[in-house]
């Protein structure tokens, strides 16, 4: 690897999606990518298939789960040298309520938390590495955010319902991140990924009509093109950008943040 190669950590990228994600920034040659992944077995010989198949022998993997602050923080504790990309792509759609050891359930940590704790735990390296960007897989699948009850302790856990809300969440952190974090170079950004066959579309109910190879173009062209180097704060769909819904309520936006703050 040469000194000018770019980092990219993908989370969740031994997902259909994720695993796309990182083969597609990996045939781009300036970068060398890392997935983050949690199992170890998996992540090896995906590792190597996108190795193989993109000629790039900058691959590699590292492991944890990110429905665990502490694991996150761990891994931006151990992390050695820049990070100019990260894409945040991990997310679940268990069918039954579920929570991790800490006791949060599981959508809420994986999908939103997750993204929440990536960002400020490599904050401080993202700064130094900048100009950098971030990007945070959403959907266009959003909506029904409920900030007096985002764990489903009072309502009936339903996961399509859950999905959905985290989905919104993820599109207005994107906003506030980017407000936070335009001054140190580096930009933030969501998108809908496409409508991939996938473990996690099929919990919901759905089949999927894209390979993952055109779901993930939304987020690899906004990881690597030098056309949205400068664009931050925004919502993406099939490479352009899109009017989010979401994005205008500074006040909830704030409120979400300062939830997301308390875990």
């Amino acid at each position: 690897m040469s000194i000018e190669n770019k980092i990219a950590l993908i989370t969740g990228a031994s997902g259909a999606v994720g695993k796309a994600i990182a083969r597609g920034i990996a045939l781009n040659r300036e970068f060398k990518v890392v997935m983050l992944c949690r199992d170890e077995s998996r992540a090896r010989v995906d590792a190597e298939h996108i190795r193989k198949s993109t000629g790039n022998e900058n691959v590699m993997y590292v492991i944890a789960d990110v429905s665990r602050k502490e694991e996150i923080f761990r891994l931006a504790g151990s992390w050695n040298g820049p990070l100019h990309v990260l894409v945040n792509n991990a997310a679940v759609t268990p069918r039954s309520r579920q929570t991790t050891l800490e006791g949060i359930e599981m959508q809420w940590a994986t999908n939103v938390l997750g993204y929440f704790w990536m960002i400020t735990a490599f904050t401080e390296i993202l700064k130094k590495s900048a100009p950098s960007r971030i990007v945070n897989v959403a959907s266009y699948w959003a909506g029904g955010l409920d900030m007096e009850d985002p764990e489903f302790k009072q309502r009936r856990y339903n996961n399509d319902s859950a999905y959905r809300q985290t989905k919104q969440a993820d599109r207005m952190l994107t906003v506030a991140f980017a407000e936070k974090l335009k001054s140190f170079n580096i930009t933030v950004n969501s998108c809908h990924p496409g409508d991939v066959n996938s473990k996690l579309s099929n919990n919901l109910g759905f089949g999927g009509s894209e390979s993952p190879e055109k779901g993930a173009a939304t987020p690899v062209w906004l990881a690597t093109s030098d056309v949205v180097e400068t664009v931050t704060g925004k919502y993406f769909e099939f490479l352009k950008q899109s009017h989010c819904e979401f994005g205008g309520n500074r006040k909830e936006i704030e409120r979400l943040f300062e939830i997301c703050e308390q875990y």
